[in-house]
């Protein structure tokens, strides 16, 4: 028995005074009316309506649990209407986890123009290189940056592909002069990441051609992307940064493109949620802005 279905049948019944007239109310026939009663009756072991007579009446019983179906249906009705409500214009607190190059670099381009356009959705951000476990930790959605993702019980949506380049600063390029190719690297200060403390090597392809290795271990190894960015920024040498994380500095020329015919691959952005189903509107909304936002971000200069 669909107990909800059971209840609404049975104030149908009380309100319309008869089991005819509460079936066309329902759309359904007088037997159905009926049977769904006789089951209520059954389940809570009491009489709810006096058949004995042509004019319909409740017992002690019946009335009481009227009244009781009116407040629990009200209360679910009012529900309904909240889920609803927050589909339409969604609200509530969004719980997301991010890399620190996400949460430090690229916060201050995506999070004033998603709070303009979504006032009643509040941001709890932690930021993490790590990769956190979503349920454990109660979030809602994370970014990550990362090769393809592994097949796993979460579900990834691709945010876009941002390319890696070499950037520095432009004072660096005044003292230390422009690099002459590939094997020119060999004389500049490179800023490597070393997340484990052993440098990460650069793979750098000219379009289709082969990747040339690059070790950049040299002027700075750090184990956050926000470090070398720092360093970068400051003249410190040459860093190997995605696109998206640099694109606002090259448009101001805080930072220039070092060797722009290469290329150091290309990262992933993803935005990474529990579960497809019922997914709430916060977190479908955020997931469909970051896709237009990293989709600008990743425009060439």
């Amino acid at each position: 028995m669909n107990q909800v279905y059971a209840m609404r049948v049975f104030c149908s019944l009380v309100e319309a005074k008869g089991f005819s007239a509460a079936a066309e109310r329902m759309a359904t026939t007088h037997s159905t009316i009926s049977r769904q009663v006789q089951h209520l009756e059954a389940a809570l072991g009491a009489r709810l309506v006096n058949r004995n007579t042509r004019k319909l009446s409740l017992t002690g019983a019946g009335e009481q649990y009227y009244q009781a179906c009116l407040d629990i249906l009200r209360r679910i009705d009012a529900a309904a209407l909240a889920v609803a409500d927050e589909q339409a214009q969604p609200t509530g607190l969004l719980r997301v986890s991010a890399p620190l190059s996400i949460g430090t670099l690229e916060i201050g381009g995506w999070l004033p123009p998603f709070q303009a356009r979504y006032p009643g959705i509040h941001i709890d951000l932690c930021c993490d290189d790590q990769f956190i476990d979503l349920v454990e930790g109660r979030f809602d959605v994370a970014l990550r940056i990362s090769a393809p993702l592994a097949d796993s019980s979460l579900v990834a949506r691709e945010l876009t592909l941002s390319e890696q380049i070499l950037v520095a600063a432009p004072a660096y390029v005044m003292r230390h002069g422009l690099v002459r190719g590939v094997e020119g690297l060999a004389q500049h200060r490179l800023l490597a990441y070393a997340p484990g403390g052993a440098a990460v090597a650069w793979a750098l392809a000219r379009g289709d051609g082969a990747p040339l290795a690059v070790d950049p271990a040299g002027a700075l190894r750090a184990d956050t992307i926000t470090a070398l960015y720092g360093a970068a920024l400051a003249g410190a040498g040459i860093a190997m940064l995605t696109r998206a994380t640099v694109q606002a500095d090259l448009l101001a020329g805080r930072l220039v493109h070092v060797l722009p015919q290469y290329s150091g691959g290309q990262r992933r952005y993803y935005a990474v949620y529990p579960n497809a189903q019922h997914l709430p509107a916060k977190v479908r909304v955020f997931v469909e802005f970051m896709r237009e936002y990293y989709a600008q971000a990743a425009q060439p200069a």
